[in-house]
């Protein structure tokens, strides 16, 4: 799936009276939700994921990556990350991550960087706008948690600086 094919999803989604999408091939897997918090996917019914969130909203986002058990090789690339030191930034929107300005060019940071506050880190396309994700502080990048052109949702970690 190309990233036009991506793009024209996230549009018909955000245009439909549709709550949550989700759609997986062989080599593909897409979500998208309009519900605030982060509930798992498989959850149908309303009910059962408004206690859950409101009660304790940690438990909550623990059991989807066991929802999803043909996305383990993504999901085992991200358990190392409490291994690594560091403050988590967090994507500021849902959209496409770019770790670089163009194909040909290089990547805005590379683990071991030092970075200044308010550099970019890396650029979220969302709505055929591009959004630069700035760095928060000073500091080491011990860890890059996306890849190039991934689709990322509000509040997933991208770098980790320490």
């Amino acid at each position: 799936m190309n990233i036009n094919e991506i793009k024209d999803l996230m549009a018909q989604f955000d245009q439909s009276s549709l709550r949550e999408f989700s759609y997986k091939n062989q080599s593909d897997e897409l979500s998208f939700s309009k519900n605030e918090g982060k509930a798992p996917a498989p959850a149908v019914s309303a009910a059962p994921i408004v206690a859950p969130l409101q009660a304790a909203s940690a438990p909550v986002l623990e059991p989807a990556p066991q929802a999803a058990p043909s996305v383990v090789s993504e999901v085992a690339s991200d358990a190392p990350a409490p291994a690594a030191e560091g403050d988590v930034v967090e994507s500021p929107l849902v959209g496409v991550a770019y770790l670089a300005a163009g194909p040909d060019k290089p990547p805005f940071v590379t683990v071991g960087d030092q970075v200044k506050k308010g550099q970019t880190l890396m650029i979220i396309e969302a709505m055929k706008v591009m959004n630069e994700v700035p760095a928060p502080k000073d500091g080491l990048v011990t860890e890059i948690l996306v890849q190039n052109e991934e689709m990322v949702e509000f509040g997933k970690g991208l770098v980790r600086i320490k």
